[in-house]
This record gives C-alpha cells, sequence and structure tokens, in this order.
C-alpha cells in the first residue's frame, strides 16, 4: 500500500533534518547514530531546527546581503512558524516540520521552545554578557535542548518516579551547558573576532590567561559530573549515545586545558579519529563515564 501524503511529506521532512546534521555535526553525528531508529529521528529532528535558528543569527542571513533588521525577522518569523506547526501538525517549511511532528509525538511543550529562541534573538542584540544574561543564554541555548532530547529519550520505556525525572532533568540541563560552554572556549576566536561576541562574563579573550581558562574549565567539569550521575537513568540505547556525547566533550575540555591559553585564542581543539573511535566502543560496550 502506497503511502499517504502526509506520512510521505513527514518522511521528506525527516530525511531534510537527517540532512542538517550530517552537514554540521561529527561528533553529535556520531552519537546520534547510536540510537533506535525511532530516537535517532527525533533528536535529528530536534537538532535540526536548532541549527536552523543559530545560522540566521551566526552569519548565514548576513553573508546573503540581509539586513540586520530582516534577519531578526527572519527569526520572528521562524519561531512563529515553530509554534503553529506544533499545534496543527503542519509546516512548508521541512525542518519546521519534522520538529512539530517530534514535539507533538514526545511532550516538547512551547514552555521549552521559547526560552530557546529567546537567546537566539539575545545574539543579535548583545556582543557581552553579564552573570545573570550569560545564565539566561544558556539555559535557552542549551540547556534547554537537553530537555529536549530528554523528551524523546523517555517518550518511550519504563515509568520514571519524580525523583528519577528530577535527576533526568538535571542531568540534562547540566550536559546541554557543559555542551555550550566547552563551543564558546574552542570557538573563541570565530566569536570574538568573526561575529564580535564575548560569551563569558568579564573575560577578555585578547588576554585570557591559565587561572581563567582553569576556572572555566572546573565549572565545565562540575557540569559534567552532574550529567554522568544521569546516565544509568536512561534507557540503554539513548544511554550510550549520550555516554558518547558525555565522552567527546569530556576528552575535548581535557585537550583545551592542556593546550595554552595562548594558542586557545587562535587554534580550534578537535578530538581526533582515532580518539572519537576509542569514545565510540567504550560507549557501545557501556562503559560510562566516571563521575568527577
Amino acid at each position: 500500500m502506497s503511502a499517504g501524503p502526509l506520512e510521505r511529506y513527514d518522511r521528506a521532512a525527516a530525511r531534510s533534518s537527517a540532512v542538517v546534521i550530517g552537514e554540521y555535526s561529527t561528533s553529535f553525528g556520531l552519537a546520534v547514530r547510536l540510537l533506535p531508529p525511532r530516537t535517532r529521528g527525533h533528536i535529528r529532528n530536534v537538532y535540526a531546527l536548532v541549527r536552523l535558528a543559530d545560522e540566521v543569527v551566526d552569519g548565514v542571513a548576513a553573508a546573503a546581503g540581509v539586513p540586520a533588521d530582516r534577519i531578526a525577522a527572519a527569526l520572528d518569523d521562524l519561531e512563529s512558524s515553530t509554534y503553529e506547526a506544533m499545534g496543527t501538525g503542519y509546516s512548508t517549511n521541512l525542518v519546521v516540520h519534522a520538529f512539530a511532528t517530534t514535539a507533538r509525538a514526545v511532550g516538547i511543550e512551547r514552555g521549552i521552545v521559547t526560552p530557546f529562541f529567546t537567546s537566539m534573538r539575545m545574539d543579535l542584540q548583545r556582543a557581552t554578557h553579564t552573570d545573570a544574561s550569560f545564565a539566561e543564554y544558556v539555559d535557552g541555548s542549551a540547556e534547554v535542548v537537553g530537555l529536549m532530547c530528554l523528551r524523546a529519550f523517555t517518550a518511550e520505556g519504563p515509568p520514571r518516579s519524580p525523583e528519577q525525572l528530577a535527576t533526568l532533568e538535571t542531568g540534562a540541563r547540566r550536559l546541554g551547558a557543559a555542551f555550550q560552554k566547552v563551543n564558546f572556549l574552542r570557538d573563541l576566536a570565530a566569536d570574538s573576532d568573526g561575529l564580535g561576541r564575548a560569551y563569558f562574563p568579564g573575560v577578555d579573550v585578547t588576554r585570557l590567561d591559565e587561572s581563567t581558562k582553569d576556572r572555566l574549565l572546573d565549572d565545565i567539569d562540575a557540569d559534567l559530573a552532574a550529567a554522568a550521575a544521569a546516565l544509568p537513568l536512561l534507557e540503554p540505547g539513548p544511554r550510550r549515545a549520550v555516554a558518547l556525547a558525555h565522552g567527546l566533550f569530556a576528552e575535548l575540555a581535557v585537550r583545551i586545558r592542556a593546550t595554552p591559553a595562548e594558542t586557545l585564542r587562535t587554534t580550534r581543539i578537535r578530538v581526533p579519529d582515532p580518539a572519537k573511535a576509542r569514545l565510540a566502543a567504550l560507549a557501545v560496550a557501556g562503559r560510562l563515564p566516571r563521575r568527577r
């Protein structure tokens, strides 16, 4: 029996999201491949919308010659179309449509999505951050994305107690925060020189020193430890994928700590492919990260 028009459209939308993650992410894309197929599709759909919004504010629209006021309007349009699709189950934008199918299937509510778009809007409005605005930005750009992924991870499987759910939500938030902060550190030059942004409050990128770098990494290590505590509560498929993502970013943190601050200002640190393969093998074998 041939697929109906909506089923066919859903498949095309899901493929569009897979193309986005394949084009923009290697480490995260590697971890996603360890997920069960249904969950893998949901996470790709979340990632694709996040990336689409991120590219609006991170230079693609500007590179295409879109005026600054229209870039802000484009982000507004994307946000409103996302909410509409979450309500109706349909969008003419394939990435938005894919996200909406996931949101409706796993229970991602508007209250989680709104902080994300608020943070994306901050990238158009702020070049530096206070402690308060930094916390708000990380919450919206990373922590709530962790909650979106958690909705997909827990959509199937046994029910959790309120205490287990609280641990899982804390872990999802802290892992998202760790990912974001690691990316801030490894993208110092691109954010400062290319986008004119300085995310860490009170940190002068041009004068980053070892003590400041270590202080930031200590905070990241605390986030990673809190995230590791939640891993045993996940089902085996999501647990392996999240363990790999955790391992990849923990490895990045280790390599950043070993890199002189002066070098970090000009060089983007990455995890070599052999190290990624080793971490993937550990994750598949069920070797969870040790708590720091």
